[in-house]
Parts: structure tokens; sequence; C-alpha cells
């Protein structure tokens, strides 16, 4: 069989118009995250920023360097978490929601950024939500003290 050359350039057209551009779906937000590549929840978590439009860098980091990392950025030792984001100037601590980084992002509190200690189940990237623990996203301010930024109740 062979193709004319119309027929060759429309097939090109309509295959050129079925694949998606690179990072159309990340046109939002930049953020680099610092995770252990081993650990299966920072990625689910960082799936679910770019499933929303952030555009995602990732950096291997382990144990000791990691945490040296987040105490030399300004979050406490008590609010860490397995990973740590760094977006436009603010520290994202832990399984942190999408819709408290846009308001942190629009409101631009005096802050280091915020943090999910430890990680709850149900948070992001922690299993359902439907069926997630009590849990609070903490902001942290310059001065070490953190105050509640959001309460998610027991689903």
């Amino acid at each position: 069989m062979t193709m004319t050359r119309r027929a060759m350039m429309a097939a090109a057209a309509s295959f050129a118009a079925s694949v998606p551009i690179a990072g159309a779906a990340e046109d939002g937000p930049a953020i680099h995250v610092l995770k252990d590549p081993n650990c299966g929840c920072c990625t689910a978590w960082i799936e679910i920023l770019r499933e929303d439009g952030f555009s995602v860098t990732t950096e291997r980091s382990f144990g000791a360097l990691l945490m040296q990392h987040k105490l030399e950025n300004g979050i406490p030792q008590n609010m860490t978490s397995c990973h740590t984001g760094e977006i436009e100037g603010y520290m994202i601590e832990g399984h942190v929601p999408v819709a408290d980084i846009r308001r942190l992002l629009s409101e631009r509190p005096d802050a280091v950024g915020l943090a999910v200690p430890g990680m709850p189940y149900g948070s992001p990237g922690m299993g359902p939500q439907e069926r997630r623990d009590a849990y609070d996203v903490f902001l942290i301010r310059r001065d070490g003290s953190t105050e509640v930024f959001t309460s998610y109740e027991a689903a």
C-alpha cells in the first residue's frame, strides 16, 4: 500500500494533534521537592501536585542531609515530615493539601511556609481522604512559632 503525500500530511497532523504538549499540564506554580527516592507517599503527593497543574521538580536527599536542609530553612524539628518543597520563597513541609498551598501563595503572609508534621493518614498522598484522621496544617512564622492555618476533621 502506498500513501499519498496528502494522506501522509493528514496522518501527521492528526497524530500531532493527539500528542500532549510537554509541560501543558504543568503551567502552574513551580515547586522543587527534596525527598527520599524510595518514599512512595512523597511520590504520591508529587503526583497530586502535578495533577493540579503545579510544575514539579524533585531532588534526591537522605537522612541527616534532608533534616539539615529543613532546619537551615526555618522548619522547626517538631514540624518535620518526609519531604520538603520550596515554592515562591516558601517552604512546604510534608503532606500539605494543594488548596492550602494555593491559599498561602494568594495571601502571601510573612512566614517560612506551611507544614503538616508527621504523616497523617488521609492527608494528600497518605491514603483515602474519605477515611482520614484529623490533622492540622501549620503556618510557620519567621521567629519559629507556629499557628494553625487549616484544620481537617476526621472523615
